[in-house]
């Protein structure tokens, strides 16, 4: 008859049914109660009659009689139906729950079962678990204030829509009514089962009050110790309880408090109860329901007792039990926690040096972590809900994280060596655990068939283990021998069993530690989850997020920080089947902690990292060769014999005077730096990355996230832009400041393995671009601004010379003071290291904006050529008329204007120049194997060439740097300018025409007295010079545009600019002669910078005789020096 109770099924399928519907419950309350998850049902202003009528009449709702307040019901029927049925069902199942619990505990107890933890465990517990489950459930629908309007709306639109209530509705309105006031009705429920529920309680007598110590008494034990006595070190850890070793206190507490408040009539009968009471009274306030639902135990007790007569000093016992956890638990906790941050951390070095102890002494590391976790999950509750005292600081733990971190290094040791730990048990089970369940059977006088059968399974089945089994990394799974266990506790736990377990403890102690070593080879996991989860953190974010804040804030925690964002890789396992819906809130709440955690180590890596970085780049700017002029005159000062500075003068320390030490005992800001960067990088040691929900997460992908962002903000800071005042960092100071920087990041990689090189690319390559990656400007942006707004608009005003000798811009001499120095922006070492900053791409973005200026500059040329057309096409055809040309001259207009324009488009080419000559330099130098192939293929290129090959290859070969004959950039600048209405054949003629503008102005060049050529600069100082490239370059690229023969127009050009300079040279006495050696040699240049025109075709043209003189009489104001 009593194996056809099956009492281990029945509890085993119910635990696991009831924390489903507890959990279920649960979420029912937080949704109803929070108002952005509340159900619309619940909300719509239309239900609130319909709600407040069924509040007020349940259960007995009359649905006819009412109707009026029952409108809002009756027109959303079907929506209510809906809307409500799921938690009509969920309530539903709290009754099927509690129906099957009734049978299953007046089974036990007409069975007159006998529970012991010590002997069968597994029994036990389950009973227990079973009892306090189906409390929490009924406490928590009890605390579940919209059941009744739910509940009542469903029963309505039922009633409504199929003309009678639904079956379950009376038992269900019923049951609400009944536990409107649960603990009397539980109380009254469990007093037929308080012989059992005493006996299961007391068996807890030598259990709970051996774990329940103070830190004091653990210490002088030296408990969880492996080097206490080093010559136990490889004997088996094991006793006659192993469960019971690694059972949480919290639940212990919670059977206790719980039990002893359902059968409280034990507590008047029964000394023994009554000590194991109050010893659980006085362990803390709060005990766990489900999640983050708690019971306050000293007043849901002290209301109790108060409504029962005969109680009164069970009352005062609750009172003094209060005063003595509000004075002592704190404290008792937190010493706890302080002795278990040693014992763990002892434990874990021992078993990471020696990972062979793991097999032996596998129960330390379960104790530890079940010990630790009951500590963590103690001042979690306790801190959410703390008690009004004078020590709150017992309340508040800012070494948390080295509690969290070294359970979370000891799972990670365990699952590591999970062979080592399989190998060990496997053996101990097949050799030394099947003999001694052997002998013991043989040594029982009764053994009935049924559990003949399955001890003789039990010995066989373990007899077959081998070590081989393991080493072909078999899968075990030993569930059903340990359910076969359960099954033989129950058997043999009843009333009058054939075989009473009581009369062989020796067996029961056997098979408890078998059971254990079973779990030690195919569910380690499984116990890692039972002993050390600390889920109960997810749903206390608050206190999560607090305790995070003020370990972060200890400089000895920093290298534990990482055990909160691993901590939230056990979440994912806390979720259920029956209620899907709690696990998605839980993902999103639980990535979001693990983000913030993540993101605020990253934060703090980051700034000291970059603090560094910074001090770095101060020394090493100490040693810029700009900043050596003191020390240089210093020396020479000595040399020379001067007197010596006065005492109150302050001598300026040289560079690398912070490295000597009088004492090392100071510490500077940089120690404290360096002290903290290894502190933090430590954290990062812990794991390389976990996973959370399904998401893999990588935390050194946040540091260099963070790293990123703000090297990229850095980098622009250190250029130092400033629009208004015109100021903004060289680019040689700014790429030894970023060298600087580069140089002591790599210095991380010795710290943690991240790859700093993919970084800096990263960074240094969205600074080729307009905008970085967040949409920030970056320091292409605010060069190619600065070069454009200032250097190059001073250098079309004159007040900035093109200076070829030097290949820089320099100031003009003027008495107004310049806002900075052009040839410390633009000299050759400048533009290199702008060059290396901002590399090919930011350079062609750079040159997209001179070429917007220029084409700007080409559309006003072409409108003074439309404006002047008539007068030009006569002179293109009269040029060689002297007396016509007069004439005609008089008559155009604006050529002022248009050599402006074109000496603007020639300061912009020839600065272009300037850059394409730098990056082609910055290239050869870091991949010169593939500059030489591109120069190579430029070498095929000749005049039959398609154009279109031409220019791909011009194009490759310009993003290399290398000058081309025709300039690709300014050939698609032309091609894109749109002239409204105008065919190819007049855009043409426009070019033509614009060159005979050129040629027929350059004469006028010669009345500006600045025209002058300088030998000094090698050009003029209005940077007319520049017009030869501004000519060469835009013929080539309009005539390239136009397909037209680029050399047969630039002969033209230079046959008509020639004939009116020579022209020029017949005014002797006029004022147009004052310069006209300088504009001689302006045509030269023309020749001399252009691939299309040769010094034979100028001398066909121009007599050379006048350029020799022409050079003779601008050089002739200069001394010549020799020697």
């Amino acid at each position: 008859m009593d194996y056809q109770q099956k009492l281990a099924e029945r509890l085993t399928i119910l635990n696991e049914r009831g924390n489903g519907v507890l959990i279920r419950m649960n979420y029912i309350k937080k949704t109803c109660a929070d108002p952005k998850l509340r159900p619309s049902l619940l909300t719509d202003k239309a239900m609130e009659p319909a709600i407040k009528y069924i509040n007020k009449k349940f259960p007995n709702i009359d649905f006819r009689g009412n109707i009026q307040n029952l409108t809002g019901i009756q027109r959303q029927k079907s929506e209510v139906l809906a809307g409500a049925a799921s938690y009509y069902d969920s309530f539903l199942d709290v009754i099927e729950f509690r129906d099957h619990v009734y049978e299953l505990l007046n089974t036990i107890d007409a069975c007159q079962c006998f529970f012991d933890i010590a002997i069968n465990f597994d029994f036990t517990k389950n009973y227990l678990d079973l009892i306090i489950t189906y409390t929490s459930v009924i406490i928590t629908l009890s605390r579940i204030d919209d059941k009744k309007a739910l509940v009542g709306m469903f029963n309505c639109a039922h009633e409504m829509t199929n003309g009678s209530s639904d079956p379950s509705y009376p038992r269900l309105g019923q049951m609400f009514v009944e536990y409107e006031h649960p603990w009397k009705k539980l109380t009254e429920e469990f007093g037929p089962h308080t012989r059992s529920v005493t006996a299961a309680l007391l068996s807890l007598k030598m259990v709970y009050p051996r774990r329940n110590l103070p830190a004091e008494q653990w210490r002088s034990a030296q408990l969880l110790s492996l080097l206490s006595a080093p010559a136990a070190m490889l004997d088996p850890a094991c006793c006659d309880t192993m469960a019971c070793e690694y059972l949480s206190m919290e639940v212990m507490e919670r059977w206790i408090i719980i039990g002893f408040l359902l059968c409280h009539s034990s507590l008047n009968a029964n000394q023994a109860s009554q000590e194991l009471w109050k010893m659980a009274l006085r362990s803390g306030l709060y005990l766990v329901l489900t999640r983050d639902e708690v019971l306050n135990i000293h007043k849901v007790s002290e209301d109790l007792f108060d409504s029962i007569k005969g109680y009164n000093k069970r009352v005062a016992d609750i009172k003094e039990c209060r005063e003595h956890v509000l004075l002592n638990s704190g404290a008792m906790h937190r010493e706890r926690r302080q002795f278990l941050r040693g014992a763990m951390k002892e434990l874990f070095k021992v078993l990471e040096d020696e990972p062979g102890l793991l097999g032996p002494k596998a129960l330390f590391v379960f104790m530890a972590l079940s010990f630790s976790r009951d500590e963590v999950l103690w001042l979690v509750r306790h801190s959410e809900n703390m008690p009004k005292i004078k020590t709150a600081e017992d309340y508040v733990d800012n070494q948390m994280a080295e509690l969290l971190f070294h359970m979370e290094k000891l799972r990670g040791l365990v699952k590591k060596y999970n062979h080592v730990v399989q190998r060990y048990h496997v053996q101990y089970l097949a050799q030394f655990d099947a003999l001694v369940l052997n002998d013991t059977i043989q040594n029982m006088y009764v053994c009935p068939e049924e559990e003949s059968v399955l001890m003789t399974s039990f010995v066989s089945t373990l007899s077959a283990l081998s070590v081989k089994q393991v080493e072909k990394k078999e899968e075990f799974d030993f569930r059903a021998l340990r359910l076969d266990w359960l099954r033989l506790q129950a058997y043999t736990s009843v009333n009058k069993a054939p075989l009473p377990i009581k009369e062989y403890p020796d067996l029961a102690k056997v098979m408890n530690m078998i059971q254990f070593h079973t779990r030690m080879v195919d569910s380690v996991e499984e116990l890692l989850q039972e002993t050390s989860e600390v889920s109960m953190l997810g749903y206390y974010p608050r206190v999560f997020e607090k305790m995070f804040c003020q370990s972060s804030e200890e400089m000895t925690m920093k290298r534990y920080l990482m055990a909160f964002p691993l901590v939230c890789s056990h979440f994912s396992q806390c979720g259920h089947p029956l209620c899907p819906e709690e696990t998605e809130t839980m993902e999103k709440r639980i990535l979001r902690l693990c983000v913030t955690f993540l993101e605020q180590i990253a934060k703090q890596t980051s700034s000291v990292v970059l603090e560094i970085c910074a001090e770095q780049c101060n020394l090493n700017d100490q040693l810029q060769p700009k900043n050596c002029a003191e020390a240089i005159s210093a020396a020479r000062h000595r040399k020379q014999k001067k007197p010596v500075p006065k005492k109150g003068e302050v001598q300026k320390e040289k560079p690398g005077a912070e490295s000597l030490r009088k004492d090392r005992a100071v510490v500077t800001n940089v120690d404290k730096m360096h002290l903290m960067l290894t502190e933090l990088c430590s954290s990062y040691s812990l794991c390389n990355d976990f996973v959370v929900f399904e998401h893999i997460v990588v935390p050194t992908e946040f540091l260099l996230s963070h790293l990123e962002t703000r090297l990229s903000e850095i980098i622009v800071r250190m250029a130092n832009y400033n629009q208004t005042t015109e100021e903004i960092a060289r680019p040689s100071d700014l790429l030894a400041g970023l060298r600087a920087y580069t140089a002591s990041l790599h210095t991380l990689s010795s710290y943690i393995n991240v790859d700093i090189t993919r970084l800096v690319k990263n960074v240094l390559l969205q600074q080729t671009q307009p905008l970085d990656s967040r949409g920030g400007q970056t320091i292409t942006t605010l060069y190619t601004n600065w070069f454009l707004e200032s250097l190059l608009r001073q250098a079309s005003n004159s007040l900035i010379v093109h200076c070829p000798t030097m290949h820089c811009f320099v100031n003009q001499a003027n008495d107004i003071e310049p806002s900075f120095r052009a040839e410390e922006f633009s000299d050759i070492s400048e533009l290199r290291a702008l060059a290396e900053l901002i590399g090919p791409y930011g350079l062609k973005y750079l040159s997209e904006n001179l070429m917007w200026h220029i084409t700007s500059q080409v559309s006003e040329l072409k409108k003074l050529v439309i404006e002047n057309m008539d007068v030009l096409v006569q002179m293109r055809n009269n040029f060689d008329r002297p007396e016509e040309m007069a004439t005609l001259k008089k008559r155009l207009s604006g050529g002022d204007n248009v050599l402006k324009r074109m000496t603007i488009i020639g300061v912009i080419l020839s600065f272009r120049l300037m850059a394409q000559d730098c990056l082609k330099d910055m290239l050869n130098k870091h991949c010169p194997n593939l500059i030489g192939p591109i120069d190579c293929l430029m070498d095929f290129i000749s005049p039959e060439t398609d154009v279109k090959v031409t220019l791909s290859i011009f194009e490759l070969a310009s993003a290399a740097g290398l000058t081309c004959n025709i300039d690709p950039a300014l050939v698609a600048a032309i091609s894109n300018m749109q002239t409204d209405n105008m065919s190819i054949d007049e855009e043409y003629k426009l070019s033509c025409l614009l060159l005979v503008y050129v040629g027929v102005s350059l004469p006028t060049l010669a009345l500006d007295p600045n025209s002058f050529y300088s030998r000094e600069h090698g050009g003029h100082n209005n940077n007319i010079h520049c017009l030869a490239t501004a000519i060469n370059q835009l013929a080539a690229a309009m005539f390239t545009v136009q397909n037209k023969n680029i050399e047969q127009h630039l002969k033209e050009f230079l046959m008509l600019a020639s004939s009116t300079l020579l022209q020029l040279g017949q005014n002797v006495e006029r004022m147009e002669s004052k310069n006209r050696e300088s504009i001689y040699l302006l045509l030269h240049r023309i020749v001399q910078e252009s691939p299309f025109l040769s010094q034979d075709m100028l001398e066909r043209c121009f007599p050379y005789v006048l350029l020799r003189n022409a050079y003779r009489e601008v050089y002739k104001s200069f001394i010549v020096t020799l020697g």
